[in-house]
């Protein structure tokens, strides 16, 4: 089969038509300045049609090549128009950036954590430290060395903030992964052993000794809903939340029962919880209904 009957000089000079360079190869004119490439080839026994492009935006020896590349996957048994749209698939796939996978990942997981993550704790130690950096990063090209540049400067004096979005970041790589997404998904594993081992000791908010509570309760004695509050958070040693939410309807005669989802603990897996209220207790809580707002 003949082939190159066309040359860059006369195709200026076509005027609209169909014009055949050879082996399948046709330039489409619709107008003399216009027009556009096809490859007519035969695939499993089907008669197609693969577009390579606008001319002159391909050139005639880049149609030729485009050509060439084909016909050499239909030899290999392959389909060369499904073969481009895999590539094209792929190449959209490593554009994806950080920042999108982590948004992502971060809704995905929402249904999960406590108020649907609205109190922000899961995402802001990514939005805070490592969106910053490579929210710009296609991530199916962060590397261990962006990694352990990314978390250098906290490793050691923010250690556990550091450890929990090295965490969060490799949760963002596995939900890469689970898209088709071509990611290292032992990077967080070699930038935590290029970073090495954390020298920051953690140190506990200190307490006020036992012997200095009675003093302390004693004092609190204005009435006001925090003095009313901090009594009874001695009383019953509950976190401050369920204590700032705390309604007429959660107490059941002597017992205080905080609804799950003020709990701390993962949603759909904690359960109500029952406080015993003391004869002291009770009596912080008869002079906190007069601060009541319904309920």
């Amino acid at each position: 089969m003949a082939r190159n009957k066309l040359t860059a000089r006369g195709i200026m000079a076509l005027e609209a038509g169909k014009y055949c360079d050879g082996a399948g190869l046709w330039l489409v004119k619709p107008e003399p300045k216009n027009g556009k490439w096809v490859l007519r080839i035969t695939v499993h026994g089907k008669r197609r049609e693969m577009g390579l492009g606008r001319w002159p935006d391909v050139s005639l020896a880049e149609a030729r090549e485009k050509a060439d590349e084909a016909r050499r996957e239909l030899r290999d048994g392959r389909d060369p128009i499904r073969e481009r749209h895999k590539r094209r698939r792929r190449a959209q796939r490593n554009l994806h950036l950080f920042r999108d996978i982590a948004h992502d990942a971060f809704e995905t997981r929402k249904a999960e954590l406590k108020d649907g993550g609205k109190a922000g704790r899961w995402f802001s130690p990514l939005e805070l430290h490592v969106l910053p950096k490579l929210g710009h990063v296609p991530v199916a090209e962060i590397t261990q060395i962006d990694l352990r540049d990314c978390f250098a400067p906290i490793w050691h004096t923010k250690a556990e903030t550091a450890r929990k979005a090295l965490t969060r970041t490799s949760i963002c790589l596995e939900h890469a992964a689970a898209l088709g997404i071509d990611v290292d998904l032992q990077a967080p594993k070699k930038a935590r052993a290029l970073l090495g081992k954390s020298n920051t000791t953690s140190t506990n908010i200190p307490a006020l000794p036992w012997q200095g509570v009675p003093t302390f309760y004693q004092s609190l004695d204005e009435g006001s809903v925090t003095h009313l509050a901090l009594r009874l958070l001695v009383l019953t040693g509950v976190r401050s939340k369920p204590l700032r939410f705390m309604r007429e309807e959660q107490i059941e005669g002597d017992v205080w029962v905080i609804p799950a989802d003020q709990m701390k603990g993962r949603k759909d897996a904690t359960a109500d919880f029952r406080v015993p209220i003391s004869t002291e207790a009770l009596r912080v809580i008869s002079k906190a209904r007069q601060h009541a707002r319904d309920g």
